[in-house]
């Protein structure tokens, strides 16, 4: 099977550039939005918001808008030469609905530009890396209270977009959970989605060679055994080099968490780093998925071979 690989890098931002906000997923808070908004403005970005980022879809009302709106509100915007990137507002749920309805083709054409999200979006991360070939950045979203909240992510999160080498070593807040030191091509996200998505045309077949980031939210710990139980049946973490833990914010006590992290991921014999501040959580750190590092698990250290942006 083949390694994970190294995707190609987007440009990166510049003053002035225009940024879309999409809502690909739930519903979106205005006064979140704004708030957002003018994080970026004071950024000196161009915003400009979708279309239907403020719709709620009138029988699942879980959902920013019908399927069709939010996808059409995303492939819009990437199409757009005017748009450097696409920030997604916030999480929730609704990606793997509507990823059948972008013309994954016209994407391509348009070329590369930088993704940003987390959470939901992590099935969008899978799927512009089998289909566009892209590094994305899991970070923190226009709407996310962590983000409007949050000088450490929002500081991050800029660096990483207009002066990626000064970010290229990340560091965790924690210890290792398996030591060691692996190299690979960063991969990951939410773990329930990447558990989800096993079996779709919009997912790798496996994690081998590559740095997995996990994280999730809200999700009891006989939940997280499942999702991990289902990758490691499905061969999916066979041959992964080293793996990053985010946040588990609601997810149970830690200690139990954590005990069935070393349970269920101590056996692949790699090294496992612990509590790397990505995620659901307060200060989270924008990773970018697709390119090339060092885990060093005792030192706490993410190492970008390149900055994640050109």
């Amino acid at each position: 099977m083949t390694p994970v690989e190294a995707l190609r890098r987007p440009a990166r931002l510049a003053p002035g550039a225009r940024v879309a906000v999409v809502a690909p997923s739930g519903p979106v808070p205005e006064e979140r939005l704004q708030a957002g908004l003018d994080v970026l403005r004071g950024w000196d970005l161009d915003p400009v918001v979708a279309p239907h980022v403020l719709d709620r879809h009138s029988e699942f009302g879980y959902l920013a808008g019908t399927d069709a709106d939010r996808a059409a509100d995303l492939q819009s915007a990437w199409c757009d030469p005017a748009v450097d990137a696409v920030i997604c507002a916030r999480g929730g749920y609704g990606v793997q609905r509507m990823a059948d309805l972008l013309d994954w083709d016209a994407m391509r054409a348009a070329g590369p530009k930088v993704l940003v999200g987390f959470s939901d979006i992590t099935a969008l991360h899978e799927a512009f890396a089998v289909r566009l070939g892209l590094v994305t950045l899991h970070g923190p979203m226009a709407a996310g209270v962590d983000f409007i909240k949050s000088e450490r992510a929002q500081r991050h999160l800029k660096a990483t977009l207009f002066a990626p080498e000064t970010v290229r070593t990340l560091h965790s807040d924690g210890t290792a959970l398996v030591p060691g030191r692996a190299r690979g091509v960063t991969l990951g996200g939410c773990l329930a989605l990447l558990a989800g998505d096993l079996g779709t045309p919009y997912a790798r077949p496996a994690a081998r060679g590559g740095l997995l980031c996990l994280e999730d939210v809200g999700e009891e710990t006989y939940r997280l055994d499942r999702y991990l139980t289902q990758l490691l049946r499905a061969g999916w973490l066979e041959g992964v080099s080293g793996l990053l833990l985010g946040s588990w914010a609601e997810c149970g006590p830690y200690d139990g968490v954590r005990a069935l992290l070393a349970d269920r991921l101590g056996g692949l014999g790699v090294p496992v780093a612990e509590q790397f501040g990505f995620g659901h959580c307060d200060d989270a750190l924008t990773v970018p998925f697709g390119v090339p590092a060092e885990l060093d698990a005792g030192a706490g250290t993410l190492t970008l071979d390149e900055p994640a942006l050109r």
